[in-house]
């Protein structure tokens, strides 16, 4: 039986992947509905390409923009509007699959739909977790849905756990787990000492040594705040205590992460740097699908090195671990005010090692609310919104 998969962020890095997974398999597999925030060009080639129903873009403006590139010689997709129709689109019942890939909290209400839903959900949006993983993990919960992580890092250990043929939300670790370890790559900069990366410049920031990845991602992979959000990620994902969590510097990035047992085994996974290993994986499960990505070569690859992380070398990772400590609130705090500050070194209005300090000083702003109750996805992205204002003010005050 041919599922339906939503494909919610097409035109980004994991959306263009997810689409070329599922052309290999137009017998399991056929689109319902794309979005895309910006790159309305993309879109249109991609809708006509995947055949797809439905498409979802933020504004009028795009939706015209969308039909005038369309033209009018064949039959368009019907066009859906705004941030309800994307979490309409991912919630409603045309589909079995979707894939979250939408960057950033703009992301969440989709993906926390498509959960609620019921349905398979493929995430690869970091902020569902991160910023809502108590909301999340509780919908996927109550409404029986599938939960595959995509992240190369959290897919490398749903791998490794052991699985009875299903994808569920754990309520404790896995049996017989010790502990968790999560791979970096160490970013473009792990040679280079902290204090030497002040004149950094976003195009050295973006150029990561092993993956192809947007810009933003990029940094985060540069700072290592994003392995801090994947450990995050970790606990709500396999029920793990932040100390039972950890980071080790990889630069091959051939092993995508491990699990320890009881025993002292560790079960590695290892495969290309390729998004699509994974995005099959999730798609296929428990069948093990064609991705389109070559074999392994260990022989070529030559050697295999690991490492500590210096926390001082990446205090965005210190900060991550803090705030998992801290509570959820602390969490929001961490991703909002990392995004705002990204996106001002992005512009060059922010120096690349005021990022942690814009973070922390975020952090500290809202210490006191550590205790705010988390009950509703309006309450994740009213805090959100605050941290977001607090970091802007310090990037202002950077900038002057």
């Amino acid at each position: 039986m041919v599922k339906r998969v939503t494909v919610l962020g097409s035109t980004g890095s994991i959306g263009q992947s997810t689409l070329d997974v599922l052309a290999r398999h137009p017998d399991k597999f056929a689109v319902h509905a794309l979005s895309a925030y910006s790159r309305i060009d993309v879109l249109v080639a991609q809708a006509r390409t995947a055949n797809a129903r439905v498409v979802v873009v933020p504004t009028d403006a795009t939706a015209q923009e969308f039909r005038r590139l369309w033209g009018e010689n064949t039959r368009a997709p019907e066009i859906r509007v705004g941030a309800n129709a994307l979490a309409d689109t991912a919630g409603d019942n045309q589909s079995q699959i979707v894939m979250a890939a939408i960057v950033g909290a703009a992301g969440l209400p989709a993906a926390l739909a498509a959960a609620q839903a019921g349905k398979r959900v493929l995430l690869a949006n970091k902020e569902a977790l991160v910023a809502a993983g108590s909301l999340f993990m509780a919908a996927v919960k109550t409404n029986g849905a599938e939960l595959l992580p995509i992240d190369s890092e959290h897919n490398a250990i749903f791998q490794c756990l052991p699985h009875h043929g299903r994808a569920s939300a754990p309520s404790e670790p896995a049996p017989g787990v010790r502990r968790l370890i999560l791979t970096a790559s160490g970013g473009p900069f792990r040679a280079r000492r902290w204090e030497d990366l002040h004149t950094v410049t976003p195009q050295e920031a973006c150029a990561h040594p092993n993956w192809s990845m947007g810009r933003k991602i990029s940094v985060d992979s540069a700072t290592m705040l994003n392995k801090g959000l994947e450990v995050i990620e970790a606990h709500w994902l396999f029920a793990m205590p932040a100390d039972r969590i950890s980071v080790v510097i990889h630069p091959q990035s051939v092993v995508h992460s491990m699990v320890e047992y009881e025993d002292g085994s560790v079960i590695a996974q290892l495969g290309q740097p390729d998004m699509r290993t994974p995005i099959a994986y999730g798609l296929g499960f428990p069948e093990r699908i064609n991705s389109g990505v070559g074999m392994l070569d260990l022989a070529a690859a030559g050697r295999l090195d690991f490492a500590a992380p210096d926390l001082l070398q990446f205090p965005c990772l210190r900060l991550s671990f803090d705030a998992l400590r801290s509570g959820q609130v602390a969490c929001i705090a961490l991703n909002a005010a990392n995004e705002i500050a990204v996106e001002a070194f992005l512009s060059n209005k922010l120096s690349y090692t005021r990022i942690p300090s814009i973070i922390e000083r975020v952090l500290e702003q809202m210490s006191s609310m550590h205790d705010v109750p988390i009950c509703a996805i309006d309450d994740v992205l009213s805090l959100d919104v605050e941290a977001r204002r607090h970091a802007q003010q310090l990037v202002s005050l950077q900038s002057n």
